[in-house]
């Protein structure tokens, strides 16, 4: 099972200069309680953007084109089907960014995750890939207005490949 899990504002802009754009609570503790004892799949950039390295308790992998790379805490892909294989069969795997491995990694996925942001970032540079309504089916949706923890509406909103 392949899950992309990302937080998309109406552009499907995810990041500017390898940061997040929107900072939510809510959105890291879902993105915690859907990841934790599962594997993550992410590039190298967005490895590096972690503040303390691999996160806990999830089976971090990294993707790199670089033959030396090691990672404290990760383990060392250099292609997604390589990553994919290493899993064992029913594993779930998040793929966590970045905005080329999501669109390498999106004609394989089963389900998507996403976190719709009700806003425009100032800038971005990077974005989720389109999400095609003939091959994807919204299966649940959970909004939240903004709060003092919270600077803009968000929803929860979770697609099935139809």
């Amino acid at each position: 099972m392949i899950a992309l899990i990302a937080a998309i504002d109406r552009r499907r802009a995810i990041g500017y200069r390898n940061q997040l754009l929107f900072w939510l609570p809510n959105d890291l503790k879902r993105f915690k309680a859907l990841t934790t004892g599962h594997t993550i799949i992410m590039g190298r950039r967005t490895f590096e953007s972690l503040p303390k390295g691999a996160l806990p308790n999830r089976r971090n992998v990294v993707l790199t084109s670089s033959s030396h790379l090691e990672l404290p805490g990760a383990e060392v892909f250099h292609s997604l089907d390589e990553a994919l294989a290493s899993c064992r069969p029913g594993e779930q795997a998040y793929i966590i960014g970045g905005a080329s491995l999501y669109r390498q990694a999106l004609p394989l996925a089963d389900r998507l995750c996403l976190t719709e942001i009700d806003a425009e970032a100032p800038r971005a540079d990077a974005f989720f890939p389109e999400i095609d309504a003939a091959l994807w089916q919204e299966k649940s949706r959970e909004p939240h207005p903004a709060d003092e923890k919270h600077p803009c509406p968000y929803a929860f909103v979770d697609y099935v490949r139809r």
